[in-house]
C-alpha cells in the first residue's frame, strides 16, 4: 500500500530484456535503503526489488505490466517516480494507493498559471474508473485531487504546485506523454459493486 506521495526521483540506468519481462535498472536517492523483496512504486507501479547494486536497485516488469502501463516505453535515461510502502501508523499524507495500475491515460495540455501549472488527461471510459470532482486520482504514482471533470468525454485536469512539478516527472511531462492512472479504490469498489448487484437492488426496491 502506498500514499502517492513521492519520496524520490529514479533514472533508468539499464534495460535488459528476458522472454516477455524487461528487467529494469534504476539508480536514485533512495535505492541503497532499499532491500531484495522490497515493493517499491515506480511511476505508480508495484514493483519488486530483485536485486541491488552501488545506488541502483533492479526491478522485473512482466508483459501484462508492460502492456497496461507506461513502463514498456521507458528507454535508458527517462526518469520515474519513486515511492516505497507507507509504514503502519504513519500519516497518510495522500490516499490510499495500491500501485495496482488501471490503465494508461494520455496529456492532453499543460496550462501555466504563475506558480502553478494545469494537466489535463484524456482517460479510457469504464465503469469502473469513477472520478469524482475534488476526489483523488493517482497519476504516474502522484496522488492528486480532480479538478474541472468532465465525465462525458472522459477528461479531467489536476493542479500542480512548484514543489511537485521540481520533485516528480510532471516537470518533464509533455502533451502526448502517457501516464499511468489508478482511480481511487473506493470508488472502484462502489462501481464493481453496481455493475455486478446494481439490478438486483433495483429489483428489490421494487
Amino acid at each position: 500500500m502506498f500514499t502517492g506521495i513521492i519520496e524520490s526521483l529514479g533514472t533508468v540506468r539499464s534495460i535488459r530484456e528476458e522472454g516477455t519481462n524487461k528487467h529494469f535498472e534504476i539508480a536514485s536517492a533512495i535505492s541503497g535503503e532499499l532491500k531484495v523483496d522490497q515493493s517499491v512504486s515506480h511511476n505508480g507501479v508495484c514493483l519488486t526489488v530483485v536485486a541491488l547494486g552501488p545506488g541502483t536497485h533492479t526491478v522485473t516488469a512482466i508483459e501484462e505490466t508492460l502492456n497496461r502501463t507506461n513502463l514498456g516505453a521507458l528507454k535508458v535515461g527517462d526518469t520515474v517516480n519513486l515511492e516505497r510502502a507507507m509504514l503502519a501508523g504513519a500519516r497518510l499524507d495522500g490516499h490510499m494507493v495500491q500501485g495496482h495500475v488501471d490503465g494508461k491515460g494520455t496529456c492532453l495540455g499543460i496550462d501555466a498559471r504563475d506558480g502553478s501549472w494545469y494537466f489535463r488527461f484524456s482517460y479510457e471510459p469504464s465503469p469502473e474508473h469513477l472520478l469524482v470532482d475534488k476526489g483523488s486520482i493517482c497519476v504516474n504514482g502522484v496522488s492528486l485531487t480532480v479538478i474541472l471533470l468532465t465525465e462525458s468525454q472522459q477528461l479531467f485536469s489536476v493542479a500542480i504546485i512548484p514543489y511537485t512539478f521540481e520533485h516528480t516527472t510532471f516537470g518533464s511531462l509533455r502533451p502526448g506523454d502517457e501516464v499511468n492512472l489508478e482511480f481511487d479504490i473506493i470508488g472502484k469498489y462502489i462501481g464493481r459493486y453496481m455493475a455486478v448487484y446494481g439490478g438486483r437492488v433495483e429489483e428489490s426496491r421494487n
